[in-house]
């Protein structure tokens, strides 16, 4: 295959449409992040320093650091600084960022990748097999079981959830550890309550979309043709139902990773997520703004993944679109 008929190739256009989108995304992402850190009241100089610290002291920290500059000249100096791989030092430790992120970095991606793969495990099989116990009318009790508790779930933040889990399994029976990463049971908490939500969700989409499959004629037909339960299901079913969950799953990715910061906040996670918690309320300018980089970047890459696997599974639908 020559050059030209490689760039003008589907696949090509495809890969290139979805980088540049990438790429003008993280640079939203960073314009925001520098912009909306600085919008926060107060001054990270002299709370770096203590209250009590003399003003010239401040006010030669802040040249030195470049803060008494104009916006547009911390933002280029910020770009360029990105460009060459230096995120910065942490105004309120000394240490430098990307040493931060490559202790706690690890930590995060353990359990966003967890409850990734457990709202995947579940859902798409919780959900085909939901559709199949309550297709054309059937047990009503369990459908109104099945919508009424994903509903709720769906609906109920993580933070939130996080806190019940522990009252429930941590404090009241005693089962699980209360907080750290100490162990595999330590995992459990901080996973279910990233999981649970999405996973509601996730599986109300695969039981919609599994239940307008099962309709279709062709299904009919290998009814007909006495085809295995287990063969029509998995042969036919759950392959035209994989589109849409792992859209909605790519949807929901963006705010299970967000989900990360107040879940290791309550549980005292050693990750990214909390170390950004404690620089928003330090206004360490250069950590929030790397993990932010970072969290953003993962999300990006997470639904580009996820755009990818979709072309894969159906290439008309995705490649071929301008």
């Amino acid at each position: 295959m020559s050059v030209p008929q490689l760039l003008r190739h589907p696949w090509t256009l495809f890969l290139g449409r979805r980088t540049v989108r990438l790429l003008l995304s993280l640079l939203l992402v960073l314009t925001a992040s520098f912009a909306m850190i600085r919008l926060v009241p107060g001054d990270p100089v002299r709370a770096a320093l203590g209250v009590d610290a003399a003003p010239d002291l401040v006010a030669a920290r802040r040249h030195a650091l470049g803060l008494d500059a104009p916006f547009l000249s911390q933002y280029r100096h910020y770009l360029g600084g990105l460009l060459h791989g230096d995120l910065g030092t942490s105004l309120v430790t000394g240490t430098p960022v990307v040493e931060l992120i490559r202790t706690r970095l690890p930590a995060t991606l353990e359990i966003a990748g967890l409850a990734f793969v457990v709202t995947l495990a579940v859902a798409l099989p919780g959900g085909l097999l939901a559709a199949v116990r309550t297709r054309d009318g059937r047990r009503p009790r369990t459908e109104l079981a099945f919508t009424t508790v994903t509903a709720a779930l769906a609906g109920v933040p993580d933070f939130v959830l996080a806190a019940g889990l522990t009252a429930l399994l941590a404090v009241g029976l005693q089962w699980l550890p209360v907080a750290g990463a100490a162990g595999v049971g330590s995992f459990v908490l901080p996973v279910l309550a990233l999981s649970l939500a999405p996973t509601a969700v996730l599986l109300r989409i695969v039981r919609v979309e599994a239940l307008k499959v099962l309709g279709e004629d062709y299904l009919r037909t290998a009814r007909s043709k006495r085809l295995s339960p287990a063969r029509r299901y998995l042969w036919h079913v759950a392959p035209n139902t994989a589109t849409a969950a792992l859209t909605v799953a790519g949807s929901l990715l963006p705010a299970l990773i967000a989900g990360t910061v107040l879940v290791e906040k309550v549980f005292a996670w050693p990750g990214i997520g909390s170390a950004m918690a404690q620089s928003v309320v330090a206004q360490d300018y250069p950590v929030v703004q790397a993990m932010v980089l970072v969290l953003g970047t993962t999300v990006l890459l997470a639904g580009l993944l996820v755009d990818v696997l979709l072309a894969v599974i159906d290439p008309r639908s995705a490649i071929r679109e301008m």
